[in-house]
């Protein structure tokens, strides 16, 4: 009877540092993400100084490992149309364009929310392979946090798909406040249209369904008043036409 094979690769520091030295962008990566959210934190508890800085140097990290990523997707840049159309179906560039938007704009919390949490996701997940790298039983602590947010990462995926679709209305309401321009709304939709049909990212069209079988509940419920279930309808009427159409895959 043949025995069970094991994982003989070596393991230790020096495993450690040659996968750092052959997986540069990677690393790069996971520390820029690494600094997306110790920037967030500065700019939510402010320890790194000003927390201004802190959350325009929140949307740069998030800028430059979007613009990472898209070395890695699209390692040929070309002046085409062609590439134009794969740039744009790229979910690192629909952050890319994201961070660009409120760069610009006053700090407003909600913005750093999808950064932060997909800064989360993905660095969790790199931390493990680069703990896997000492060994399999080493630092069982940060295994256990990592092991953590990767249960969640459903519930964290959806709540940045909430987070996408919240900030257009939000945006418009900034607008009151002085806190973002008139062009930022129209910004925005055109950011929430990227993410709506995203080939490698669906939870911005299932929230979007969700939150559409919500309100016909809503509005189909005995106790809702007529005049509401009529706003109700309109504007799911309106709000479906604004919707782009998703190419079928």
């Amino acid at each position: 009877m043949t025995e069970p094979t094991t994982d003989q690769r070596p393991r230790g520091w020096l495993v450690l540092k040659h996968h750092l030295l052959t997986h540069k962008i990677d690393v790069a990566l996971w520390a820029t993400r690494l600094a997306t959210m110790v920037f967030t934190i500065g700019y939510i508890l402010p320890v790194l100084g000003n927390p201004h800085n802190s959350y325009y140097k929140a949307l740069m990290a998030n800028a430059a490992t979007s613009a990472l990523r898209l070395h890695q997707r699209l390692p040929q840049v070309q002046f085409n149309r062609q590439f134009l159309s794969l740039f744009l179906l790229e979910d690192a560039a629909h952050y890319l364009f994201f961070s660009l938007i409120f760069l610009y704009s006053a700090p407003i919390t909600l913005v750093l929310a999808p950064v932060v949490l997909f800064a989360l996701l993905h660095f969790a997940s790199y931390s493990l392979t680069l703990l896997d790298t000492l060994g399999q039983n080493s630092w069982w602590g940060a295994r256990l946090l990592i092991s953590l947010v990767e249960f969640q990462s459903r519930n964290i995926l959806r709540m940045v798909a909430f987070n996408e679709i919240f900030l257009l209305p939000f945006s418009v309401l900034m607008i009151f406040t002085g806190k973002t321009s008139l062009v930022t709304p129209f910004l925005c939709y055109r950011f929430l249209g990227l993410r709506y049909t995203s080939r490698r990212n669906p939870y911005c069209r299932t929230m979007c369904h969700e939150l559409r079988l919500s309100m016909e509940a809503l509005a189909y419920n005995p106790k809702c008043p007529t005049f509401a279930k009529n706003v109700i309808y309109k504007a799911i009427t309106f709000v479906s036409s604004l919707a782009p159409v998703v190419e079928a895959q």
